[in-house]
């Protein structure tokens, strides 16, 4: 399945909550989903990483769709045709 048919399913079937929940309601559950996830990295708990990986990037595409934007061509464009890693604060 492609990101924008996984998008499109999930703008079908949960648009219209989204639409009552507000913006605001769906950044900060996307927050609290990144704690869950952060804590499952911590704690390097595979399965829970997972599950909290599918929650975060549910919470983004819900987002996306209730902005109505491309999140697929804009990775598209700013990771696989360009490469921003140059700019990257790594360790090494």
């Amino acid at each position: 399945m492609e990101l924008s048919e996984l998008m499109l399913g999930i703008r079908e079937k949960y648009s219209e909550t989204d639409s009552r929940s507000g913006a605001l309601f769906l950044l900060a559950v996307f927050f609290e989903e990144a704690g869950e996830l952060a804590e499952a990295v911590r704690k390097s708990e595979k399965e829970l990483i997972v599950e909290e990986l599918a929650d975060c990037l549910f919470m983004i595409l819900s987002l996306a769709n209730y902005f109505e934007v491309d999140i697929e061509k804009r990775l598209v464009e700013k990771y696989i045709e360009n490469d921003p890693s140059h700019r990257w604060d790594l360790p090494f």
